[in-house]
């Protein structure tokens, strides 16, 4: 490992700094400005909807300018649209809010880079522990995120308007960090490779409509019940600093595992872990309608983030084995837009069922269903492959 992964792990957890204080706080302030209840998410929504929109040309300017300025346009992006939605607070307007948050999402496109850029600061052989080492930084976030919020929540005369100008001084810290940084060149593409087979054949294999379903259900999962949380919580009657808490664990819950997801995979396979990630979020679901005390939010929230890790890690590392290198820029496309968009659909949704009466028990009760999906597509891939191996014994 080289201190280059070490910074890069830093600017992954400022990056998840930013992310975990928008959860935190953007549904509240849209519940305080949105003139229904129901529209609380639509600025957690537009984070998500920016980040789809801007993949494409955040690829654009990563290949066009290279890595540095690429990733500092993320930041300066990041910058801009902390300090918009600071005056969206401050002068209580909520699209304009909306417009803030839909502008960051060039940022969350653009940190959804580092882990990959991790491999090429490393070693050949040491690329995974650079990737593993990359995403343990979001632990940074699940610390610094929450309790920044809560820090900076009232130091401003209207609410949250601090939290918003400290999420600008993260992205200037993080832009500072980058320059310390070298980047090796993009490799020029190779002429006469096969360009491989198209997305729709091979997105038709079995393992990987499963591992394109259960990333991106078991993200809308997570999202559907992590963006309400704070709304949920303030309708219990219980304070900011509690939801700042639970969030805190949550996020620990999503990135700690990483440090021993990979060896799971390996000792068991991918479809034991993706079972043992659906055993979690149903652990989580049947916590959070046992009770709304700050305990039961605490451990449900913690467990639906180990279960994300264990849903997102084995699907990811499946989906990788359906594709070739050739097919690579067009499969992950596929799966980041499959994503992104039941994270739209969910952060829309959470707060529309969250500002019903008893909405957190129907919030949780809804999520049972896209979870037994998760459950019965491992257990179609799993029964296949048995088949397929009983039928072909010497293969």
């Amino acid at each position: 490992m080289n201190p280059q992964l070490w910074r890069l792990a830093i600017l992954q957890g400022l990056f998840l700094t930013n992310n975990v204080a928008f959860i935190a706080i953007n549904g509240l302030v849209g519940l305080w400005l949105a003139p229904q209840a129901w529209m609380a998410t639509l600025p957690v929504m537009g984070y998500v909807v920016g980040g789809a929109l801007c993949t494409a040309p955040v690829a654009w300017t990563q290949s066009r300018f290279g890595r540095r300025t690429g990733f500092q346009i993320g930041l300066a992006f990041a910058f801009g649209s902390a300090l918009l939605c600071a005056w969206a607070a401050h002068s209580q307007n909520f699209w304009l809010l909306c417009t803030g948050t839909l502008i960051a999402g060039w940022y969350s496109a653009n940190g959804q880079l580092y882990r990959f850029t991790a491999g090429e600061l490393a070693a050949p052989a040491a690329r995974d522990k650079a990737v593993s080492l990359v995403m343990a930084g979001g632990l940074i976030g699940a610390v610094l995120g929450p309790n920044l919020a809560t820090a900076t929540r009232e130091l401003t005369v209207v609410p949250f308007v601090g939290v918003y100008l400290a999420l600008a001084g993260v992205a200037a810290v993080a832009a500072a960090l980058l320059w310390t940084l070298r980047f090796p060149p993009v490799p020029p593409p190779r002429t006469g490779a096969s360009p491989g087979r198209p997305l729709a054949e091979i997105a038709r294999q079995p393992a990987f409509i499963v591992a394109v379903g259960a990333s991106a259900l078991g993200y809308g999962v997570m999202n559907l019940l992590m963006a309400a949380t704070p709304l949920a919580m303030q309708q219990c009657g219980l304070p900011f600093s509690d939801a700042a808490f639970v969030l805190e664990w949550h996020v620990i819950g999503m990135f700690a595992p990483g440090f021993f997801t990979g060896h799971l995979i390996r000792r068991f396979g991918t479809l034991p872990v993706m079972g043992a990630g659906v055993a979690l979020n149903l652990a989580c679901i049947g916590i959070a309608l046992s009770g709304v005390q700050l305990h039961h939010f605490t451990a449900a929230l913690f467990l639906l983030g180990v279960g994300w890790n264990f849903l997102f890690t084995a699907g990811t590392t499946l989906a990788m084995s359906t594709y070739e290198t050739a097919e690579r820029d067009r499969a992950q496309g596929a799966i980041n837009f499959s994503v992104f968009a039941v994270m739209a659909v969910t952060s829309f949704g959470s707060g529309a069922i969250v500002s019903l009466a008893r909405g957190w028990q129907w919030l949780n009760a809804v999520s049972v269903l896209p979870v037994l999906v998760i459950a019965g597509g491992v257990a179609w891939l799993a029964w296949r492959r048995a088949h397929e191996a009983r039928m072909s014994p010497g293969l």
